[in-house]
């Protein structure tokens, strides 16, 4: 399946689309990048680092004509946004996403898109605290795990697109049903980003506390820098596997805080060994 387009859209050319635009160009698979935005700062920064060829305030103005639109925006707008793109966009564009949650996007879509429908749910497992079309790159692709919504109701061509797409661009792509993908990035992602942020939040409680944060909290707290809006979104949109998450995070912190009242050093021996076996096990080292 050839994945090069005439002209891509990218709705949201911060990081994650900044990146994608740069990425499509340095490897020739796009003519002409257009880029969406709220503030014509933005498209002025993404511009100037040449993400996009052309800026837009306008969405249903840059979508119509495109061959492949991308919506990188948080998971909270992408429903709003596809609705708006739904009517303006031709009937052979290939349309997808890049939120951290799948659900509810690829239900909205189903609920509201013909059949077969064009538009085709992904995740990339990439990014960075950092933010804003300044820190893209044209590698933030490359090696990372991009999840696809598993093939359904879309046009299969389409679905083809979008899986070569990702390809192209250096990622592994793993097809996977949205509801399941909502689970397991549940407990990979969203759950570790909220603890990280409670970890910073507990220290910058303390007075003083700067010359004792290590490498060690930065290491764990690196992501609580992150963007807060997606955070937000990723919550309300992924509410019931993040509240069973956390259900099962505050059943271990009373046990573990069962084993420090009492004294048990072999309860405490026997969680940190747990949880060292089965780090080894999702992330292979």
């Amino acid at each position: 399946m050839n994945p090069n387009f005439g002209t891509v859209t990218i709705v949201g050319a911060g990081l994650l689309g900044g990146s994608l635009g740069l990425a499509l160009k340095e490897r020739g698979l796009a003519r002409t990048v257009r880029g969406v935005g709220r503030r014509q700062c933005s498209l002025d920064t993404a511009l100037a680092k040449g993400a996009i060829d052309e800026g837009y305030l306008n969405i249903e103005e840059a979508v119509h004509g495109a061959d492949l639109i991308v919506v990188c925006t948080p998971a909270g707008m992408v429903p709003q946004q596809l609705d708006q793109i739904r009517g303006a966009c031709s009937v052979s564009a290939v349309v997808t996403d890049v939120a951290s949650t799948k659900a509810e996007i690829c239900a909205h879509a189903e609920a509201t898109w013909a059949s077969p429908r064009r538009f085709v749910g992904s995740h990339p497992m990439a990014g960075s605290e950092k933010y804003g079309p300044e820190h893209a790159t044209p590698t933030l692709y490359d090696g990372c795990v991009t999840f696809v919504e598993a093939l359904g109701s879309q046009e299969p061509e389409a679905h083809e697109r979008i899986v070569a797409l990702w390809r192209s661009l250096g990622a592994r792509v793993i097809e996977v049903d949205p509801v399941r993908h909502d689970a397991l990035v549940a407990r990979t992602s969203h759950i570790p980003h909220i603890l990280a942020a409670l970890i910073a939040e507990l220290a910058g409680d303390a007075c003083d506390v700067r010359a004792a944060a290590g490498r060690g909290f930065r290491d764990v707290t690196r992501i609580a820098a992150g963007r807060p809006e997606i955070w937000r979104d990723i919550c309300l949109t992924n509410r019931a596997a993040v509240l069973e998450g956390l259900e099962q995070i505050a059943r271990r912190l009373d046990h573990v805080r069962g084993a420090i009242e009492a004294g048990s050093g072999d309860a405490l021996e026997a969680f940190f060994e747990s949880a060292r076996a089965a780090r080894q096990k999702v992330a292979g080292e």
